[in-house]
Parts: C-alpha cells; structure tokens; sequence
C-alpha cells in the first residue's frame, strides 16, 4: 500500500521514534509516548530522548497511563496533569494538556487531511465531522467559512473543542453531543446532505450502554450512511486503524456504496527528523 505523509510544522515536530515510543515537540514541550507502530530502533539513544523530553507516558493498563515528569522545572501536579499550553497550526489554535489516556488533544498525523480539507472546501459548503474529538478539522473547514457541525459523544471533548474555537478567535460550529453513528442515521432520515464528511473512528470501544464497537463490523454501515448523507459533488474522508480491516475489505466496501467516486487509500504516514517513517493506519479519501 502506498503511504501519504503528513508533515511537521513549526509547533510539531515527530523528532525520533523506535523501541515502541515515539519523541515529540509540541511548541515547546516535549514528550515520550507508547506506540506500537515504532516497532524498529530508533536513531537517538535512550539518553538523548531523556535528556531532550519534559514528559514521558508510562502506561499503567492498555489504554490508560500516568506521567512523569523528566525535569525538575515541569513539576506535575498531583492529579498528573500539567499546566496547559497551546499551539498553531496556521490560523488555529490548539489547547494541550497532558491526558491519562496518553493524549494531548491533537492527532498530528492528521495534517495532510487538514489541508485536502483546506484545498477542497468552499465557503458555506456544509461540513460534517464525526467522532470529533478536540476539532481540528472542523477548526480548519470553520476557518473556510463552511457551515460545520462538530459530533463526538464525550461531554468534555466537546468542551475541548469548543475552547479551540474561542482561543482561534472563531465562532459558528454546531456542537453536537451524541454518538456518531446514531447521529449520521438521524439526519438521513431528516433528509440532510453534507458537502463533506471526515470520520474518525475508533478502532474499539464499550460504549455507554456497555455496548461493543469494532470496527470492523461497524465499518461497512458507517459507509453505507456517509453514502446516504453525501452530496453528488462532496468527499468523504475516513481514517482507520485496526490491522483487521484490510485494504481489500476497505476498497470493496467503498466501491460498493460509491461506484461513481474516486476512491484513494493509502497509509497514513510520518517521517521522523532523524529519517524513520512511523504508520497511522489506512486513510480512504472518496471524491
């Protein structure tokens, strides 16, 4: 599979990765975090990532953590949380706090769909991003001038995204607490169309009634509905990142509810200052 690479920017760069870590600047902080994908050897010592980070992620259980702090003068409080601080990315702004899930409230591999998006909105065309999170996408399609409505089913996500909002001097987004799926079904039935649509869905999940999600079984009724919300002229984004959905099931999938599209995957990349390449998961663009 061919891979799409996002790029660093000035307030984010992936600067070493390896030994199932990863080493990486926020503006002015930086930190260790798990990841599986960097499976290889990295090229800066262990002693040159500890003497670069200010924080580093240890994980506690498989999907939760608690921080440590590498220099005396980035204390941690403690409830592990950090002072906040914010970076840019061209006229948005994104508030970072350290997390217990290991986030910081930025998916930084997401930049290369944060400029298709930019390239390919037009002003008041209608925008629909599902499974939200903090609202980079919808920051940037709102920075447009797009009619944008913001969907994620966490209260304190949505509170998140919406002090995005604010500290980029924006207004406008429609904020919408629910779950994801359910709310895509509700507007087809309510007849709306969408000019174009991002998704990022989570690989697994219990959701609030204890139900389970995988995605897997879920992706093909998650295309089905974008199909039914889409425009004639609109595209449809999707990332995914579970080594079970593979690209044939993907393509196939797509192909069956956008026959007419063109249809683009490709695996979601990041090159590393010191020239290691670190994989995301598979990004299917419909247009």
């Amino acid at each position: 599979m061919k891979r799409i690479f996002s790029e660093h920017w000035a307030d984010y760069e992936l600067m070493d990765a390896g030994n199932n870590k990863k080493l990486e600047r926020w503006g002015s902080i930086i930190t260790i975090r798990p990841d599986r994908n960097a499976y290889f050897t990295p090229v800066l010592s262990l002693k040159e990532w500890l003497q670069k980070a200010h924080y580093e992620f240890l994980e506690t259980t498989t999907n939760t953590g608690v921080w440590k702090s590498l220099k005396k003068e980035f204390p941690l409080s403690d409830n592990q949380e950090a002072a906040s601080w914010q970076i840019n990315y061209k006229d948005c702004v994104f508030n970072l706090k350290l997390t217990k899930f290991k986030h910081l409230g930025i998916f930084p591999e997401q930049q290369s769909n944060w400029d298709f998006i930019k390239t390919n909105i037009k002003k008041e065309s209608k925008f629909l991003n599902l499974f939200a999170y903090t609202g980079g996408a919808s920051l940037i399609a709102n920075s447009i001038g797009a009619d944008v409505y913001h969907c994620d089913s966490v209260k304190q996500v949505i509170s998140w995204a919406k002090l995005n909002m604010e500290s980029s001097s924006q207004n406008g987004i429609h904020w919408v607490l629910d779950d994801a799926l359910k709310f895509a079904t509700k507007e087809v039935k309510r007849e709306k169309k969408y000019d174009a649509i991002i998704m990022d869905p989570p690989a697994f999940g219990i959701g609030a009634k204890k139900e389970r999600w995988k995605i897997e079984t879920k992706f093909p009724e998650l295309v089905k509905v974008a199909s039914q919300l889409l425009s004639e002229k609109g595209f449809l984004i999707i990332n995914t990142y579970s080594p079970k959905l593979k690209e044939e099931v993907i393509r196939s999938t797509v192909q069956n509810y956008f026959p007419k599209k063109n249809i683009e995957i490709k695996k979601l990349s990041l090159k590393t200052t010191t020239g290691k390449i670190l994989e995301y998961g598979e990004l299917t663009r419909v247009y």
